[in-house]
């Protein structure tokens, strides 16, 4: 049996996000969404999360294009954290800018995937969030 996980997402569009939902039900993950609209409170959750000592979630999931501060800055502190700099990291945006896919890379991104156009792809991506996920709920 699976513990629940937690997955915490910084994504601005609210249509996004209940995407990233639906794709994670479609493939049975259980658990808590944490959803973050802008950059600046991601940060502030990352840093909520260590001044706790809480657990982090599990699986990291940052578009880069977020109101406040960029995710590539929220991907950069989640690296800098202490707790929480081993959790895998998925970029979901909608850039394919080679620039963008070098800097998520170089911040230890453990994905990039480029945003679906089509609703059957996005709720594909359950699967690969699934899969980053496996190693850490076994």
């Amino acid at each position: 049996m699976h513990s629940p996980v937690s997955i915490f997402l910084a994504e601005d569009n609210p249509a996004d996000a209940g995407l990233v939902r639906k794709a994670l039900e479609e493939h049975g993950v259980e658990g808590d969404l944490i959803v973050i609209a802008d950059g600046e409170r991601a940060i502030e959750f990352i840093q909520s999360v260590e001044a706790q000592g809480a657990r982090c979630p599990s699986l990291a999931i940052i578009d880069l294009n977020l109101p406040k501060k960029p995710g590539r800055e929220v991907l950069e502190r989640m690296r800098l954290s202490e707790t929480c700099r081993h959790i895998p990291v998925v970029i979901l945006s909608s850039s394919d800018d080679e620039r963008d896919r070098a800097d998520a890379a170089r911040f230890g991104a453990t994905q990039y995937i480029r945003k679906p156009l089509q609703l059957d792809e996005f709720l594909k991506l359950g699967a690969i969030f699934k899969a980053t996920l496996a190693p850490l709920s076994e």
